[in-house]
Order: structure tokens, then sequence, then C-alpha cells
């Protein structure tokens, strides 16, 4: 039994599906913030300031002061109205909030189950560990934004990757415990490496394809090339040709990033045909299911990553892209957990 009291099953289930669909509109604001450049707007770390928006014009020249002094204004922006700066503040802003909201949130119920003792003592490691995931994400999340501040117009795009990954390894904790609180079964999301690895492979697949992903995105590497299933005329970015070997690790270059976000996709939509393969092996109608709907939102962030690509960036296509990813690496996990034992 995975809580020590049945009473409070379906408070417990609510609040694990409520902080789950936290983190989906997280990221969902983020890659917003991150489309719209709005990530430096906010200059400062403001743990508990900036809790409420500015409410006078005096706030807000000062807000818009301090953006005023960064590289990104001075170099991009020079032009920003007032009322332009306005609208990429209110996207980091409530990026923030729904931060701080995830933290309390997930914080505060968690302290009432452990008073109460409702939740078994074996699984109470795993929720403190995740709500210590949720304050590192703060950290990480200033961390990516002060590298965008003194040198650059944008944040570094390793720790945009960083700040993305942490964002998944929370939403995929999360989603293990609620699978098994769901199913009643105490697994391991790293056990039985040996017995289910073609699956724990899938996952990490699709997570090794969302870091690039966020590389793209932080390079802006969709720009270079906005064509498909060719870059340019060519398979192989052709202003990359002669670059010598080493220099294919050079995650800095937006041809070979866009490249290996692109192959990464095709070899990951290949071995999904393989586990789907070995899935109905099994002739089991649950794990059918799962795969089959892992498979369909893959196919469906095929067409999405293509348009996403050839309609220039366009933004709702790009945010839809991202929040596809989260729902292939959940489904991706359910079906590890589910050939586990």
């Amino acid at each position: 039994m995975y809580l020590y009291s049945e009473k409070y099953s379906k408070l417990f289930k609510l609040w694990l599906i409520i902080s789950i669909f936290t983190v989906f509109l997280i990221i969902s604001v983020g890659g917003l913030t991150r489309i719209t450049n709005s990530g430096l707007s906010i200059t400062e770390w403001e743990l508990f300031e900036g809790i409420l928006p500015p409410l006078t014009l005096e706030r807000w020249n000062n807000y818009f002061i301090l953006y005023k002094e960064i590289p990104q204004f001075k170099i991009l922006y020079p032009n920003m109205t007032l009322d332009e700066f306005k609208i990429i503040f209110y996207w980091e802003y409530v990026h923030r909030i729904l931060g701080r909201f995830l933290g309390l949130f997930f914080l505060i119920p968690l302290v009432f189950f452990t008073l109460k003792k409702i939740i078994r003592r074996e699984y109470l490691i795993s929720f403190y560990f995740i709500f210590f995931l949720i304050c590192l994400q703060g950290f990480v999340g200033w961390f990516m934004v002060s590298s965008g501040l003194t040198n650059d117009v944008t944040v570094s795009h390793y720790r945009l990757a960083m700040h993305l990954s942490v964002a998944f390894i929370i939403v995929s904790l999360m989603y293990w415990n609620y699978l098994n609180f769901a199913y009643n079964q105490k697994k391991s999301l790293i056990r039985n490496f040996s017995y289910n690895y073609k699956f724990q492979l899938l996952y990490l697949l699709v997570f090794l394809q969302i870091i690039f992903g966020a590389f793209v995105s932080g390079l802006d590497a969709g720009m270079i090339y906005q064509t498909w299933p060719l870059m340019g005329d060519s398979f192989f970015p052709n202003d990359s040709y002669n670059i010598k070997f080493v220099e294919l690790l050079n995650f800095d270059n937006r041809s070979l990033v866009q490249f290996y976000h692109r192959t990464l996709a095709y070899l990951l939509y290949f071995y999904s045909i393989y586990v789907g393969y070995t899935v109905f092996n099994y002739a089991k109608k649950d794990l059918n299911k799962i795969f089959l709907t892992y498979f369909s939102f893959l196919n469906i962030q095929v067409v999405l990553g293509i348009l996403t690509l050839i309609s220039g960036l366009n933004m709702q296509l790009s945010v839809l892209h991202q929040f596809i990813g989260v729902i292939l690496v959940l489904t991706s996990l359910k079906l590890t957990y589910r050939i586990s034992k």
C-alpha cells in the first residue's frame, strides 16, 4: 500500500495531478518566454520582492531602466517603448510566479501529509527530493538568466538546456510516483536496467532529443536552415563540410546543432518502431495501448517539428512542439514503468 490511510487518497492524487500539470504549464510558458526573448526582462533575482508586479509608473520605469543596461536592449531593441517592455516583462513574471506557486503548492501539502503520516515512510524521501529539485530549479533559472545580462544578448544555451532538463526530471519523478500510487506498487526508476533497457533507452533518447531542442532554441539554430528534408541543398550542412573531426563536437555551431537535432529525431523514430515491434511481441493489450499513444504523439511531434522549421519558427507551433515533448517523455516513461518489475 502506498499510503498509510486511504482516507486521504483522493486528496493525494489531486495534489500529484495538479503538480504535474503545473510543471507542464511552466515548461510551456518557459518556451514562450524563450521564443519572445522575454527571459532577460527581469534583471534581478527577487526571490520575495518580485511576488507582485509593478503597480506604479515609477516601479515600471525602474525595471525598464535596469533592462536598458543589458546588451539585449542596447543591441536588439534600442527603440523599445515602455509598453512593449511590459509585454516581455509579464511573460517572465508569469513564468517566475508559476515557479513560486509550484514550490508552495508542493511543499505545504507534503508537510501536511508528513505530519499526518499519510505517505508511507519509504516514499517520503522521493517527494522531498522532488521538492529539493524544485528549489534547485529556481537557482538554475537565475544561473541561466545571469548568463545573458553582461556579455551576450541571450542566455547560454547550455544553461538553458540545464534548466529545461531539471524541469523534465522533476515532472518525470512526479509522474513515476503517481504511477506507483495508481498501480499500488513500489518500482524504482533506475532499477532492473538489464531487464527493460530497451524501454529505458527510449526514454533517454527522448530526453536527449529535448536537450538538443534546447540547444537549437538557445542558439536560434532553427533560423539557419529552414528547409526539409535537406538542409539547404544537402543532407549535411554545407557550411560545415570543411570542419575538422574534433569540431564535430562543437555544440556552439548552430548548423551542426540543428543537424544533430534532425538526425537524432530520425534515430528516435526508427528506434521507436523497433520498440513497438518488441512491445507487440509481448502480446499485452495494456502495453500495446501505451505504445500506440506514445507513437501517435511521436508522429504529431515530427510533423510539428517540420512545420515549425519551414514556417520560420511560428510561435504557436514552437510552443506546441515543446508541449508535445513533455507528453513524449511521460508516455515513454509509462511504457518503461509498465514493463519494469
